[in-house]
């Protein structure tokens, strides 16, 4: 890789951190092509990036963004998996770390907070922040349904008793 390559490399992952709200690290030992790409592909159906970096590079692209404090997991076979939902990355490389031992979680930043490899788990059961916001429309909707029941329910008692009466006069 000639000088010109690596600085586009430097620039693309930089601007990836730029853009980013969360990137967690891994290791990633062993991983065979067909593992990788099933990998890839659910990052990308969550809307992430998961890319195997330079460690050298990756430590440049990282100077002068909010994840520099990172640099010192840039060291064995790291990958990185980034993305712009707080929680979907994370989702995704912790439900694959469970199922796949070869890769391994060293560490993240969300926004500007350092996370541990628990805290990178903790954030992975949150919801999506569509799940959040569906959540509190539902929240916000089961009130309202309750108050419409209740008062269609009198109306309602109030047209059988008639009905009831009805069918006894018919009845007679």
């Amino acid at each position: 890789m000639d000088r010109s390559q690596k600085e586009k490399v430097v620039a693309d992952l930089n601007q990836a951190f730029t853009d980013s709200q969360l990137l967690v690290v891994t290791h990633q030992n062993g991983l065979t092509v067909a593992e990788s790409s099933d990998l890839r592909n659910r990052m990308r159906a969550a809307e992430a990036r998961f890319k195997v970096t330079k460690n050298r590079l990756a430590r440049r692209a990282l100077e002068g963004t909010r994840f520099e404090g990172l640099a010192s997991h840039f060291v064995g076979p790291t990958a990185i998996a980034v993305s712009e939902d707080p929680v979907a990355a994370a989702r995704v490389v912790v439900e694959f770390a469970k199922e796949n031992g070869k890769l391994t979680i060293l560490g993240g930043v969300l926004d500007d907070k350092e996370l541990d490899v628990d805290s990178i788990k903790a954030l992975a059961t949150l919801p999506s922040l569509d799940g959040a916001r569906a959540r509190i429309v539902g929240m916000l909707n089961t009130p309202a349904t309750r108050i419409a029941g209740i008062l269609q329910a009198p109306a309602g008692q109030v047209a059988r008793v008639m009905g009831a009466y009805a069918a006894k006069g018919d009845a007679a």
